[in-house]
């Protein structure tokens, strides 16, 4: 907090006035940044008929999203030990309504369904974008069309489950 007062050219106690504590100053940082570069809105993806369509806008636009902040989301899923635990709730919330839209209308219960889900949880996440993207070297709409794939290929392997149960 002192160096950030110092940087602010604040006294420490000023700073103090306006974030009790360091929680606090990161998530009003972090609301700035979020109103600055909102993330996709995962609603309208429900509207698209079939999984393959819908996945594939979402994913374009959450990919497009990732790419386009890449220098400042790094650090914080690097060192997300250091994120504050609602912040780290807010992310995981964000994350579950993106993979609830793509697989609108076709969630099921039981072991076909949970793991339905965890590809959708997958494919959404930054870390499945980094790896597609900035290690593997993929363009995004190559990253996408892999991504829409493994849902895809995840939703045929869980109907194979359901009907073979």
């Amino acid at each position: 907090m002192s160096a950030v007062a110092k940087e602010a050219g604040v006294t420490r106690l000023t700073l103090y006035r306006h974030f009790a504590t360091s929680s606090d100053l990161f998530s009003a940082c972090m609301g700035h940044w979020r109103a600055l570069h909102p993330s996709p809105d995962p609603e309208p993806w429900r509207q698209i008929d079939g999984v393959e369509e819908r996945s594939r806008l979402g994913l374009s636009e959450l990919y497009a999203w990732y790419g386009d902040n890449r220098d400042d989301l790094f650090p914080l899923y690097r060192d997300v030990a250091a994120v504050p635990e609602s912040t780290q709730r807010a992310r995981a919330v964000g994350n579950s309504k993106m993979a609830d839209a793509l697989l609108h209308g076709c969630l099921q219960g039981g072991v076909a369904g949970r793991r339905l889900r965890a590809a959708a949880g997958h494919v959404v996440a930054y870390w499945t974008w980094r790896s597609l993207v900035v290690e593997q070297g993929l363009t995004t709409s190559e990253a996408v069309d892999l991504a829409v794939t493994i849902l895809l290929a995840a939703g045929a392997a869980t109907a194979s489950i359901v009907s073979s149960g």
